[in-house]
């Protein structure tokens, strides 16, 4: 084999696998899969992208306190500039807690104003690795609309890793009360072009 082909092969690896490419909205199961997606970074070498979408008409808590079936909240903003600075607040503190394990990795962390699942598939690539938690704060809404992650395993034009939160076992492999050991985060490879 000649050295260009060698060459050529590396530049199409190269081209073929992009970014990182993590949804994460404050969940237990999105802090899980940008773990999960720190890791995958660092062991590709490849640079980390972390979304966070949100919708000023979606926050599920207007100015006043009351969020949606009139249900009484903290107020999270008067505007949509403090809502939008408490989203990247949000971002910036979970990134900074799971980002100490992994110093190589290079982070790019976008707040973007639309739907979570419009806004992830977006976002990539074909040579992108998209990674998404498998329950995150869809609540209500996710139940009429479908999951973000069953939207992006579908519509996503790369492959699409679905991140399942650490189940709590206890020694002998049954699930157990709060005092058991977390389990590693598994992963579920979904899609694959």
């Amino acid at each position: 084999m000649s050295e260009s082909t060698d060459v050529q092969r590396s530049q199409t690896l190269d081209e073929r696998l992009g970014a990182v490419v993590v949804g994460v909205d404050g969940s237990e199961g999105a802090t899980e899969a940008l773990r999960w997606a720190f890791a995958e970074a660092h062991l590709r070498n490849a640079p980390l992208r972390v979304v966070h979408a949100w919708s000023f008409g979606n926050v599920g808590v207007v100015a006043g306190g009351y969020g949606y079936f009139g249900l009484a909240g903290p107020p999270v903003g008067e505007n949509e500039a403090e809502l939008r600075s408490a989203a990247q607040a949000m971002v910036d503190d979970i990134v900074d807690k799971v980002a100490v394990g992994f110093p190589d990795v290079s982070v790019d962390c976008q707040v973007v104003d639309g739907g979570a699942a419009e806004t992830l598939i977006a976002a990539v690539d074909a040579g992108d690795l998209l990674v998404v938690g498998s329950r995150g704060h869809g609540g209500f809404a996710e139940l009429l609309l479908g999951s973000v992650s069953m939207q992006c395993v579908h519509h996503a034009p790369c492959p699409v890793v679905v991140v399942h939160p650490p189940a709590a076992t206890s020694d002998h492999g049954e699930s157990a009360g709060s005092g058991a050991a977390r389990a590693q985060p598994q992963p579920v490879l979904t899609a694959i072009l």
